[in-house]
């Protein structure tokens, strides 16, 4: 499991025209799933996510993790974080769950979120979407377990 994490001020996603998931302050943070993941991962990531101190305190310190701040998380599926550029020019995908069950995963992992004070709005699992964010600092951090 791989995720791109990107403290916001502000984020959203949208499907064909329409919003489908939108934050004000918190976590952006795109997710893929590869062979091999399972529920583990899922529930380790989740508690990662919300205790990431990545957030200032009142000395300007990164101390406070999204809960602390009142933000919220916004969960985007992107199997690309899987592409395997090392050889030729085309990413190869073949390291990236298959759709049916990184779906399964990518549910899983919203509920694992959901699971405690933090807000989460997510992305449309296998659509093309639009993304759009304010980076707060910036801030990006790739985790993998």
């Amino acid at each position: 499991m791989k995720a791109v994490v990107q403290r916001v001020s502000h984020a959203s996603v949208s499907v064909g025209g329409t919003t489908v998931g939108e934050i004000d302050k918190g976590l952006l943070v795109l997710v893929g799933f590869a062979e091999g993941d399972g529920s583990e991962q899922m529930k380790w990531m989740a508690e990662k996510l919300k205790g990431l101190r990545i957030f200032s305190d009142s000395e300007g310190r990164m101390n406070l993790d999204v809960g602390e701040v009142g933000g919220e998380l916004l969960l985007v599926s992107q199997f690309t974080l899987y592409g395997d550029v090392s050889r030729g020019r085309r990413p190869s995908f073949v390291s990236a769950a298959e759709p049916d069950e990184a779906r399964r995963l990518y549910d899983e992992f919203v509920s694992a979120c959901r699971g405690g004070v933090v807000p989460v709005a997510t992305g449309e699992f296998g659509a093309r979407m639009e993304v759009a964010l304010l980076n707060d600092g910036p801030v990006t951090l790739v985790i993998e377990r």
